[in-house]
């Protein structure tokens, strides 16, 4: 797998007192606040790295609606062609809910799917998601369960389909997590995001409307110039029952940082409660992948040098040449595999969820590979140690990130030194080492399991399939290592994490 490599680029800027840019250049004058959401359940996911920025109840099982009709669009662009030709039946046109959206297509029309596509995503039709699935499967029953499987290989746990329209039934749910895991295959889906890019779409003749009919897109975030409209929109998904009230689904990317939102269980804030989120998100990003100029700091001489914190680095990839060291239990960085015992190997850290699992091609992010880390052992350094700052001596009383000594440590509000723990810190978790020192690579810790730290810039890798050594790994949502089991996307690892089905 080829990646470009992202240039870092440092640019000074005026020189202020030392002072005045400690007090508006510290990285605690960027954070970004978690938002209040009014919705019952909603999650943020960044998609370019597999992390989850925000969780409400994010794996309690609600009633999706219509969103359920992006899975049911997967489906379909999986098995068939676009030219192919649905064929409607009474099963599939007939005895829907009372109210349920619908383009009156009825018993023997014949539409292709490219088209019923764009009446399921836009219009939201329900009798052309039956369609839909009858084509695909032979029946609707058949249809939900290829719905439900194809669920459990994205790695969803809380979600069951018994229609492919979303209208209520006791037995049809899934999660704000699950329908990211969803949204997110979708939106890697050429086909998929082609069609979501529509505003409107002029429906062809049928029997009930032989001059056909234009529909548009009912997501209000999409629309250039509507008064819900977000930057960057890539597409979603609305829903609406008395049961499941209002559901969102809504993908966004900039400048490479793709992210996607779902909200479950609304009354009537979805659209202010995913605007909300993607602001948030972006918020973050922004901090982690701020040029280090925003951070410059003036030095006593006079001269500016950048101290932009190890988030300046965050990376979408990136490969990392290091020293395999076995069991590096210890603080400080850890270069080393949790299966390898010697050698050296190549460590490539694929962005997010990776579907296609080891044996396949690992799916591309949208956000471009940046710069590459060497991650190697630092000097030890004495926790009761001064640290010497590359921003001056009074930096080292100023909350935030500073580095010293090759390593980056992190200093509390109150003064004292991050040591010994894991901390979240801008929705990033970290480790650091007990001589203060943030860690990088894998890292055995003491509940046994071992974990992952981006080498550029140290935030946790979660979910996500790893390479070291031609073998590959994959971390959990909590980013420990899994091992003797079945990985969310069905691929098998050994005791010791390594994959066996390559």
């Amino acid at each position: 797998m080829i990646r470009k490599l992202r240039k870092l680029i440092l640019s000074a800027v005026c020189v202020l007192s030392a002072s005045a840019v400690f007090a508006c250049a510290g990285l605690t004058a960027f954070a970004a606040e978690k938002p209040e959401i009014a919705a019952q359940g909603a999650v943020l996911y960044n998609a370019s790295t597999g992390e989850f920025l925000y969780e409400k109840n994010a794996d309690q099982r609600f009633y999706p609606a219509s969103i359920t009709k992006i899975l049911t669009a997967l489906l379909v662009l999986e098995n068939c062609s676009l030219d192919e030709v649905v064929t409607f039946t009474d099963t599939a046109t007939k005895n829907l809910e009372s109210g349920a959206v619908s383009l009156d297509v009825t018993t023997g029309d014949r539409i292709s799917v490219n088209d019923c596509l764009y009446g399921l995503l836009l219009k939201s039709a329900n009798e052309v998601a039956n369609g839909l699935a009858e084509h695909v499967s032979g029946s609707i029953p058949a249809f939900c369960e290829r719905m439900t499987q194809r669920a459990r290989e994205l790695g969803c746990t809380n979600s069951n389909f018994r229609n492919p329209n979303g209208l209520t039934n006791s037995d049809h749910y899934t999660s704000p997590r699950d329908m990211a895991r969803i949204a997110d295959a979708c939106f890697r889906n050429p086909a998929f995001l082609a069609i979501e890019k529509n505003t409107v779409y002029h429906f062809p003749a049928t029997i009930n409307r032989p001059n056909g009919t234009t529909i548009a897109m009912g997501h209000k975030m999409i629309a250039p110039g509507g008064a819900q409209y977000y930057s960057g929109i890539l597409g979603g998904k609305t829903g609406y029952t008395s049961a499941a009230g209002n559901t969102l689904v809504t993908c966004v990317e900039r400048d490479g940082v793709r992210l996607i939102t779902v909200i479950m269980k609304s009354r009537s804030t979805h659209y202010a409660d995913t605007k909300k989120l993607l602001d948030y998100g972006f918020a973050v990003a922004e901090k982690g992948d701020r040029l280090a100029s925003d951070y410059a700091v003036q030095s006593t001489d006079g001269t500016v040098q950048q101290n932009a914190g190890p988030g300046a680095e965050l990376e979408a990839a990136q490969t990392v040449q290091g020293t395999a060291g076995g069991n590096n239990a210890g603080s400080g960085n850890s270069t080393g595999s949790p299966a390898v015992t010697g050698g050296t190997g190549m460590v490539t850290a694929s962005p997010g969820t990776v579907s296609a699992g080891p044996a396949g091609e690992i799916s591309a992010s949208a956000a471009e590979t940046a710069a590459a880390a060497t991650s190697s052992a630092a000097p030890e350094t004495s926790a009761a140690e001064t640290v010497t700052e590359t921003s001056g001596p009074a930096a080292a009383l100023t909350p935030g990130w500073h580095e010293s000594s090759g390593g980056w440590y992190y200093v509390r509000e109150n003064g004292n030194r991050a040591s010994g723990e894991r901390l979240t810190i801008e929705g990033y978790d970290y480790w650091f080492g007990d001589d203060g020192k943030m860690i990088t690579g894998w890292h055995h810790a003491a509940d046994g399991g071992w974990y992952y730290l981006r080498p550029s810039f140290g935030g946790m890798k979660k979910s996500a399939w790893i390479e070291d050594g031609g073998k590959w790994y994959y971390v959990g949502e909590d980013g420990k290592l899994l091992t003797d089991t079945v990985t969310p996307d069905g691929y098998h690892v050994d005791a010791n994490g390594v994959c066996t089905d390559q």
